[in-house]
């Protein structure tokens, strides 16, 4: 029994120092088929087994057409360092670049410097472009030419400046490739927060905007609706029943003059009247003393005579007074009262208690303003756009005041100092917020134009120096510059910097800057 449990106890060392055996020999067998790994960490043979990431096998034992090595990804996500001019430093292989955005003086232009091992190269010695790639925008290849000590982008960096970079170079006969990325002007606002906040997203595309031509103008009176109260007799003032701003209506008295010509007007035409009475007393005795065979003929003719004379001077003191708005001619004959002819409001008053007035002097100004005029100064460049009938919006310069009239007017003469016409609009009055003098900006509708790309005007903000509406991509928003052209208040064209299309931030956007303004928006190049 001993010696069975000696022979199962060698039995199971054996076992044991056999496993241990196969086991070091697959260690080792797989330590050799194992290639080296290089200073990156990637493993290389004889040419990279990685090609499933790189491309076919090129003949130069690298792993892409283009003979990028692993250790170019590695420096798209490395951090890149700062070169002596400012950019960005990339080497590999002691190949370097260095990018550079430069905008002191001229437009954002790409300027790339090269080095081997350290030292400048010239610059004609290397083959570079430059890949961007921009939310929502297609990828942007910049070429590169050689200037001075560095090479340089054949366009414009548009900003932002924000943007994925790769960077394909080839030197010596050697492919290169390097990249990175850098953001600005943007924010990340989720959907919960889009709502929270109620920003409004809308999609940038055509719109059929008006064309507004805007003038400047002034209000002005009605002329057809004001009056220069004038005496038309010379004398005194007795009495002064209306000041400067009072509202009158129509034969209301304003003054009392006491004037020698009108009371010789009434005392001519009080004689006149006499004598009429007398000369038809007389023709209608002669008339009846001739019907009577008892006079004659002649001095019947004769009294006809003297009653149609009478008859003509009597209406024609009667139309003197007439004209002169007075025709009363008992009491006080020098009295004269000066009478409002229109209801309206004294804008103007020339008269004072005693003083001696002309027949001629503009004592009163009365102006209905229920309706005034808003005068408008047209260059002669737009005149053709401005017509009789068009609709026009009327916006007070001073307070916010806005009314709706129609274009009445339109000079025919060009100012010889000024170049411009005049044009008017009528404009009612009602609560007399209009006031002479008051200047206005005027907006005339001449037309429809049909544009490509509008956004809503609530989207308009000012970031830095550049107007700009945020443009969504995803759950980013980014602050886009944008060139601006026509606008009816509610909608504005955009003619460059966001294409139709394109989702934008449009109410409260302002709620957008203002999280951009916390977050703080780099300018990095």
């Amino acid at each position: 029994m001993k010696r069975d449990s000696n022979t199962k106890q060698a039995i199971a060392i054996a076992v044991i120092i056999a496993i241990g055996v196969v086991l070091v020999v697959l260690i080792l067998g797989t330590d050799k088929a194992r290639p080296v790994a290089d200073e990156h960490g990637h493993a290389e043979a004889n040419a990279h087994a990685d090609q499933e990431h790189h491309g076919s096998e090129a003949k130069d034992g690298h792993a892409d057409d283009e003979g990028h090595a692993d250790a170019e990804h590695h420096a798209e996500k490395a951090e890149p360092a700062k070169g002596s001019h400012g950019g960005k430093l990339f080497s590999q292989d002691g190949y370097g670049v260095e990018l550079t955005i430069f905008e002191q003086g001229v437009e954002p232009q790409f300027r790339l410097y090269t080095y081997r091992d350290g030292k400048p190269l010239d610059p004609k010695a290397s083959q570079v472009s430059v890949t961007l790639e921009r939310l929502g925008r297609k990828p942007q290849v910049f070429a590169f030419v050689p200037e001075k000590d560095y090479l340089k982008g054949n366009a414009v960096v548009e900003e932002p400046h924000s943007f994925k970079v790769t960077i394909d170079a080839r030197h010596d006969g050697k492919a290169y490739r390097f990249g990175y990325e850098q953001v600005e002007t943007r924010v990340a606002m989720s959907n919960a927060q889009l709502e929270t906040n109620r920003v409004e997203v809308l999609t940038a595309g055509p719109a059929r905007i008006p064309k507004v031509l805007q003038l400047i103008g002034e209000v002005r009176f009605n002329e057809d609706r004001t009056v220069h109260v004038v005496p038309r007799l010379a004398g005194i003032v007795q009495a002064v029943s209306a000041n400067a701003g009072d509202r009158v209506r129509k034969g209301q008295v304003l003054a009392a003059i006491s004037s020698q010509g009108l009371a010789d007007q009434r005392a001519e035409l009080l004689a006149a009247q006499k004598r009429l009475a007398l000369a038809r007393t007389t023709f209608e005795r002669e008339k009846k003393l001739w019907e009577d065979k008892i006079s004659a003929e002649q001095d019947y003719l004769q009294a006809r005579t003297a009653l149609q004379e009478a008859q003509i001077a009597e209406q024609n003191a009667r139309q003197k007074l007439a004209s002169l708005g007075s025709q009363k001619v008992s009491g006080d004959f020098t009295r004269y009262e000066l009478r409002s002819p229109i209801d309206g409001v004294v804008v103007e008053k020339h008269i004072a208690l005693g003083e001696a007035v002309k027949d001629d002097a503009t004592v009163f100004v009365i102006a209905d303003l229920s309706t005034v005029w808003a005068e408008m100064t047209v260059y002669a460049k737009d005149l053709n756009a401005v017509k009789v009938g068009q609709k026009a919006t009327v916006k007070a310069a001073a307070f916010d005041s806005t009314s709706s009239g129609t274009v009445f007017y339109v000079g025919s003469l060009v100012g010889e100092q000024t170049r411009t016409a005049k044009a008017r609009i009528v404009l009612p009055n009602p609560e007399g917020v209009w006031r002479p003098g008051l200047p206005v900006n005027v907006e005339l509708v001449a037309g429809e134009v049909e544009v490509p790309v509008a956004v809503s005007q609530e989207a308009i903000q000012t970031v830095r120096d550049w107007t700009v509406v945020f443009g969504r991509y995803g759950d980013q928003f980014e602050a886009r510059p944008v060139e601006l052209g026509r606008s009816d208040g509610k909608f504005v064209e955009v003619v460059g910097g966001l294409n139709a299309g394109e989702q934008y931030a449009a109410k409260n956007s302002f709620l957008i800057k203002a999280e951009l303004g916390k977050a703080g928006a780099s300018h990095d190049h």
